[in-house]
């Protein structure tokens, strides 16, 4: 082979690495560590709280025929998986350095009950689910229960620690919250759903899961069984009497895909994206290089909302069949005073565009104003 060969060869394998790479730094990583960590059950004691007396032989006989023991518990159930690789923590005790305090499973088997919920804070769904996880935190909080939101990303902006924060606030969320930005816990516990919620009792098994909204009034009861399990293996007085948080959960009308921009999940761009304006399509998103380019999508759903971000605020004119938003605007619209409905983006999130009365099949614009936007996805409800 001459130099000449062997100087193309070079340069076309530096290209191909350089490609990979920054395919693989743009994109949400999905893969998790090998990492997998089982914590260990609780090991019966006269007491396993450090405030309860220990329980007296009738509690004992009451929980042994009331509850399961741990030798059934373990033919029927998985015990936890541990958080694996967190990359940081929210709402966990300070440190005198400032530094936010981990939290593990582990440490709390044998005390309390845990319940983990997957999430990522665009996903309307989990926005939907979080206000019946931070009633349940203050209901039983003080019973024993903890809630572990366990943040794991779906895109590369869901990683920073400072979105994320902000999400958290936004959404009144008092209960700790773990990164997950490598999905090593979610590897760990074989999830393929946001929002997902695993349910840990006292000695460490996970004894019930749901995915998705919905289902709020079983996992209320689930989580008081937990509970009232708790109190008789600790030999703490009193009972779990709280009545059960109404479920309110619409069920989605939305017969609309979700439909991704980016290249990684989506290769049809061209039905929502004009020809005659300029994008530049990444893995994860489309971002437009004209001023006055336009999304056009006809869908059928009764909610629509629209993930996006811009480095600087972009106004983004919103039209439904060719006319301004009227009663179905969301609360993310503004009405100008000339008569016109817009989205103000600019920070990663989930905007409401949409929220009407029906599914119905209609024709949605969007018109941005200038050079920057990035769209993620359209999601439906």
């Amino acid at each position: 082979m001459n130099s000449a060969k062997q100087y193309i060869l070079i340069v076309v394998v530096i290209i191909l690495g350089g490609a990979i790479y920054f395919i693989n730094s743009t994109s949400v990583q999905r893969g998790g560590s090998d990492e997998t960590v089982t914590v260990a059950p609780r090991v019966p004691s006269a007491s396993n709280s450090t405030t309860a007396s220990p329980p007296t032989e009738a509690a004992k006989d009451t929980t042994s025929r009331t509850f399961l023991s741990a030798e059934a518990k373990s033919k029927r159930y998985e015990l936890a998986k541990e958080i694996t690789t967190p990359d940081g923590f929210i709402n966990t005790p300070s440190t005198s350095s400032g530094q936010a305090t981990p939290i593990t499973i582990g440490e709390l088997v044998g005390k309390k009950v845990v319940l983990i919920d997957f999430w990522t804070y665009s996903c309307i769904n989990c926005q939907r689910t979080t206000p019946y996880l931070n009633t349940w935190y203050e209901k039983y909080k003080d019973k024993g229960l903890v809630i572990i939101g366990v943040h794991t990303p779906e895109f590369e902006f869901e990683k920073d620690y400072t979105n994320v924060k902000t999400a958290v606030e936004k959404f009144g969320i008092k209960f700790p919250v773990v990164l997950d930005n490598d999905y090593s816990t979610w590897t760990a516990y074989k999830n393929q759903y946001w929002p997902r919620k695993y349910l840990i009792d006292i000695d460490g098994y996970v004894v019930y899961n749901h995915i998705g909204e919905g289902g709020y009034e079983e996992t209320e009861k689930k989580i008081q069984e937990a509970l009232s399990e708790r109190m008789a293996v600790l030999g703490e007085d009193g009972t779990i009497t709280q009545s059960l948080t109404k479920d309110t959960s619409a069920q989605n009308e939305a017969k609309s895909p979700e439909t991704y921009f980016g290249s990684a999940r989506n290769n049809q761009q061209a039905s929502l994206l004009f020809p005659r304006d300029s994008w530049n399509i990444q893995p994860e998103f489309a971002e437009n290089n004209s001023t006055g380019a336009s999304i056009v999508y006809t869908y059928t759903a009764k909610d629509v909302f629209f993930v996006a971000k811009a480095d600087t605020e972009t106004i983004v004119e919103v039209l439904r069949d060719g006319n301004p938003l009227g009663s179905e605007a969301g609360s993310d619209i503004v009405k100008t005073p000339d008569g016109k409905t817009v989205l103000k983006i600019k920070e990663a999130r989930l905007y409401k565009i949409i929220e009407g009365e029906k599914s119905e099949t209609h024709k949605l614009e969007l018109k941005i104003q200038k050079p920057g936007l990035k769209a993620f996805t359209f999601t439906f409800g």
